[in-house]
């Protein structure tokens, strides 16, 4: 990775069905980021189709119908017009942009988070394990994949994803060297504290686990759809190869960090490397 990046984690209170309002919010977002020479803008879980609310208290049966068409309708593809737009929006900022989608796969849905820069659509990575209340949307995706940027090689988990070791063991042994962790979590208390205070544990033992820094942003904001709502309180993290906390969003909708590159090398020269130590020949038992 570069010896010196400035990586930026963003919140848009982005709303379900309202894909065109949510693009330009990302884009005053991408510009701010852009002037405080931020080389990468995260934001969160489906932050450019909006997220659907899913604790229905109600008729479920009818429930689940409505739900089902909002996120049909709301739906994109890979090669459509939002994904399209949103690499526009890169090339014209200078800057790579991450953000989730609702994926439009054909027959399947999926919660996906795509990367995207100057030269166009980088990586997409499809969530991996869905929590209950998900898993009438959208399907769980295949095992991650790491790509190479001229910032360093990045990877993704996407919220629940976080919370399971394997799902970052998958990156590090594909040698990922920053970990993208988009959430869309309203633990309560409902704030940015409590936020970090469930997500942080898991981020920091991802990280220290695989010697590899993390940056995590969560949803922001009211939603409604199908006559469900959800509120969620925004925040961001971002953390070293060791699992310490480099830096965290108290306020505002923007964190700005400069990651320094000689930290990865050095935690990955430590004695206590934990990724050191593995001994793949004996966790076939984990799999079977």
């Amino acid at each position: 990775m570069l010896d010196r990046l400035t990586l930026a984690a963003g919140n848009v209170d982005s709303q379900p069905g309202a894909t065109s309002q949510n693009i330009e919010k990302i884009f005053h977002l991408a510009n701010r980021a852009a002037n405080a020479h931020a080389k990468l803008l995260l934001l969160p879980e489906l932050s450019l189709t909006g997220f659907l609310p899913n604790h229905p208290e109600g008729n479920h049966a009818a429930w689940l119908r409505d739900a089902l068409a909002i996120a049909r309708q709301t739906a994109e593809r890979l090669d459509g017009s939002a994904v399209k737009t949103l690499t526009m929006m890169a090339q014209q900022i200078g800057i790579y942009l991450s953000a989730g989608v609702l994926e439009d796969a054909g027959n399947l849905l999926y919660n996906t988070q795509i990367l995207v820069g100057p030269q166009g659509l980088i990586g997409a990575w499809r969530k991996m394990h869905v929590p209950m209340f998900e898993m009438p949307f959208y399907n769980g995706g295949p095992g991650p994949t790491v790509v190479q940027t001229p910032l360093g090689r990045l990877g993704a988990n996407i919220c629940f994803d976080a919370l399971l070791p394997e799902s970052t063991r998958l990156l590090a042994v594909e040698n990922v060297e920053i970990v993208l962790f988009p959430f869309a979590a309203d633990p309560p208390p409902v704030t940015r504290a409590g936020w970090a205070a469930w997500a942080g544990p898991a981020l920091r033992a991802r990280c220290q686990e695989n010697g590899v820094f993390g940056i995590a942003c969560n949803y922001l904001g009211h939603v409604k759809a199908a006559g469900v709502e959800q509120t969620f309180p925004g925040g961001a993290l971002i953390v070293g190869p060791r699992g310490e906390i480099l830096a965290e969003q108290a306020d505002g909708d923007l964190l700005i960090h400069e990651l320094n590159g000689d930290d990865l090398r050095a935690a990955r020269s430590e004695p206590e490397y934990l990724f050191r130590f593995r001994r793949p020949e004996l966790y076939g038992p984990l799999t079977r």
